[in-house]
C-alpha cells in the first residue's frame, strides 16, 4: 500500500505541471483583453446595481401607496364619523412604516380631520397639490421641501427636510366623495435604501451613487452635487434598456465609467422618472487591469478555481460512498421511502452507515409510537371527535388565523335534549351509538376550517370562523342546519330513538376580547336556550352593533 506521503508526491508534480502550461497559456492573454474585460464587467455592476436600487425605491413606493389605498377602503374613512378612530389607525399606519413622516385625513373641503399625532389637524390643505391631486385619484408626488411640516416634525440631523407626497380619495358608500387621505413620506427613506443595499460596494469600490428627478435634478448624492442638473450626454439618449453604462466625462472634468437605470414603475404605480446613476473614476476602474498585467501572480485566484475543480475530480472516488448516505438521507427527509446504503468500504465509513441505519431506525418507531400517543391524547375514544386536549391545541391557532384574515370566532355550546331517557330506555350501548350518530351528523354541518369537538356527556362544542360583516347570519344557519340533523330519527338496531338539541353562541372577540369569556358567555346563552323550551339557537346578543359588523 502507497503511503500519504508518495499519494501527495505525485499530485504536486501533476499541479506543478498544470500551473506551468496554464501560466504560459495566461501570460500572453491577460495583456491584450484585462482591460477590455474588467471594464465591461464593473460598468454592467454599476447599471445592475443602479437597477436594483431604483427597483427597490420603486417597489417600496407602490407598497407605500398599496397600504393607503387599503387604508382607504376602510369604512372609518368611507364614512368618517369619529376622528379619534382615523387618528388611531393612522398613528398606527406610521408606527409600522416609520418612513412615513406625516399622514392625515381631511373633509371634502380639505380641512385636516385627523392626523398621525394631532399634527396640522384644523389646518386646510385645500390649495395644496397633494389635496387638489389626491381628490382627482392616487397621485404620488416628487420630492419637495415642506416648510411648515419640517417645522413641526422632529429633525435631528438638523438638515432640510424633503418629502413625497402620496394622497388619495375616499368615497363613501353612496359614492360622494367623503375625504382626502393624505401623507408625507420622508426623503430619508430613500438614503436609507441606498445604505442598506449599496454602502458596501461604495466603500469596496470607492462608487458613488446618485438619484436623478425627472428633469436630472440630483435629489440625492455628494452635497456638493445636490439640487444641480445633471448634464451628461448618455442621459439625454435614447436607450432600448432601462439600465446601462457608458465612459462619461463629468463636469468636474474626469472621466467616470458610468451606470444608468431608470425608474420603470412597480405594478400600478408609474413611477416619477427618477434615475439612479452610479459613477467610479475610470483610473481607478481601470487600476486592477493594471496591476494584473504587471504581475500574473495575481491570476492565482482564478486557477485556484482550476485547481478546486481538479482536486474535487480526483477525490470523488474517495467521497461517492458519503454522497450516497447523503442522498438517502435527503430523501428520507422529504418523506420517501428509503434506507441508508449498506456500505462495506472503506472500514470508517461502513461503521458509518451500519450507525446511521440503526438510528433512522429507532427514530423511525420513536415517531410512530408518538403519534399514536398523540392522536389518543387528543381524541375522543367513543366519537372520534377531538376532546378538550385537541381544544386547548387548536384554539390559540384558529385564533391567529381569524386575527390574520380579520374574521372572527363563533363558539357554539350544544347540549343534547332528551339524552337521558334513551340512555335509560335502551342502554349505555345504545347511547353509545346514538352519541356516535350525532357526532358523524355534527361533522356533516361543517364547513372547511370549521371544528367540533366532545366536551364529555351529550355535550359538544362547535368553533366557526365567519366574517364579521355577518357573524350573526352565519352562525344561525349552521345552528339551524344542527337542529334539523339532530331531529331526525336515530337507527338503533331495530329501535329508534329521538333527541333535540339546544344551542347557546357567541363571538370572539365581538362579544368579549378574552376567549375565555367568550366561551363563557356562549354557555350562558345556552342555559337561555333550556329554559325558554329546548331545540333552540340562543345567542350571548339578538343583533351586533353596526360599528363590529361593519
Amino acid at each position: 500500500m502507497r503511503t500519504p506521503a508518495s499519494l501527495r508526491s505525485r499530485f504536486a508534480l501533476l499541479i506543478a505541471l498544470l500551473v506551468a502550461a496554464l501560466s504560459w497559456l495566461l501570460g500572453g492573454l491577460i495583456g491584450h483583453d484585462s482591460s477590455q474585460r474588467i471594464r465591461d464587467e464593473i460598468g454592467r455592476d454599476l447599471a445592475e446595481t443602479s437597477f436594483q436600487m431604483i427597483d427597490r425605491l420603486d417597489r417600496d413606493m407602490a407598497s407605500r401607496a398599496d397600504y393607503l389605498q387599503v387604508l382607504g377602503s376602510l369604512r372609518a374613512l368611507r364614512e368618517p364619523t369619529d376622528p379619534g378612530e382615523i387618528r388611531r389607525l393612522l398613528d398606527r399606519l406610521q408606527q409600522q412604516i416609520p418612513s412615513i413622516a406625516w399622514i392625515g385625513y381631511t373633509d371634502p373641503q380639505g380641512t385636516v380631520l385627523a392626523s398621525s399625532n394631532g399634527i396640522l389637524e384644523g389646518a386646510s390643505l385645500a390649495q395644496r397639490p397633494v389635496y387638489l391631486e389626491g381628490r382627482k385619484g392616487l397621485f404620488v408626488g416628487d420630492v419637495h421641501e415642506a416648510v411648515l411640516l419640517a417645522k413641526l416634525l422632529p429633525n435631528p440631523s438638523g438638515e432640510a427636510m424633503k418629502f413625497v407626497d402620496i394622497s388619495l380619495a375616499t368615497y363613501g358608500l353612496d359614492g360622494e366623495l367623503s375625504g382626502v387621505l393624505a401623507s408625507h413620506l420622508s426623503w430619508g427613506w430613500a438614503e436609507e435604501v441606498r445604505q442598506s443595499l449599496l454602502e458596501p460596494m461604495q466603500q469596496r469600490r470607492n462608487v458613488e451613487f446618485l438619484v436623478l428627478s425627472q428633469d436630472h435634478t440630483v435629489l440625492l448624492g455628494p452635497k456638493a452635487l445636490i439640487g444641480q442638473i445633471l448634464d451628461l450626454p448618455a442621459l439625454n439618449q435614447p436607450n432600448s434598456d432601462s439600465n446601462h453604462w457608458a465612459v462619461q466625462q463629468w463636469p468636474d472634468g474626469q472621466d467616470y465609467l458610468t451606470g444608468f437605470a431608470a425608474s420603470q414603475g412597480h405594478q400600478g404605480y408609474a413611477g416619477l422618472g427618477w434615475t439612479v446613476v452610479a459613477r467610479q473614476p475610470l483610473d481607478e476602474a481601470y487600476a486592477p487591469a493594471r496591476e494584473l498585467t504587471r504581475n500574473i501572480l495575481l491570476w492565482g485566484s482564478a486557477l485556484a478555481l482550476l485547481f478546486a475543480a481538479i482536486g474535487w475530480l480526483l477525490t470523488g472516488y474517495f467521497t461517492r460512498p458519503l454522497r450516497q448516505i447523503a442522498e438517502a438521507a435527503d430523501r428520507l427527509s422529504v418523506g420517501e421511502i428509503t434506507v441508508i446504503p449498506d456500505l462495506h468500504s472503506p472500514s470508517e465509513i461502513a461503521v458509518l452507515s451500519q450507525s446511521i441505519r440503526h438510528l433512522v431506525e429507532s427514530l423511525t418507531h420513536q415517531q410512530t409510537a408518538l403519534g399514536i400517543m398523540e392522536d389518543r391524547a387528543h381524541s375522543d375514544p367513543l366519537t372520534g371527535l377531538p376532546n378538550r386536549a385537541a381544544l386547548e391545541k387548536y384554539l390559540p391557532r384558529m385564533q391567529q388565523d381569524a386575527s390574520a384574515s380579520h374574521s372572527c370566532l363563533a363558539l357554539l355550546y350544544l347540549d343534547l335534549d332528551g339524552f337521558k331517557p334513551v340512555n335509560d330506555r335502551f342502554g349505555h350501548a345504545a347511547g353509545d351509538l346514538l352519541l356516535q350518530e350525532v357526532a358523524k351528523r355534527l361533522r356533516a354541518c361543517l364547513r372547511d376550517g370549521d371544528l367540533v369537538a366532545r366536551l364529555g356527556g351529550d355535550e359538544f362544542l362547535m368553533i366557526l370562523r365567519v366574517s364579521a360583516s355577518d357573524a350573526l347570519p352565519q352562525a344561525r344557519q349552521i345552528g339551524e342546519r344542527a337542529l334539523q340533523a339532530l331531529a331526525e330519527p336515530v337507527e338503533l338496531g331495530e329501535q329508534q330513538a329521538r333527541v333535540g338539541c339546544s344551542i347557546g353562541g357567541a363571538f370572539w372577540p365581538l362579544d368579549h376580547a378574552e376567549l375565555g369569556q367568550a366561551l363563557e358567555l356562549a354557555d350562558q346563552a345556552l342555559y337561555r336556550a333550556k329554559h325558554a323550551g329546548k331545540n333552540r339557537v340562543e345567542f350571548q346578543r339578538p343583533e351586533l352593533p353596526d360599528a363590529l359588523t361593519s
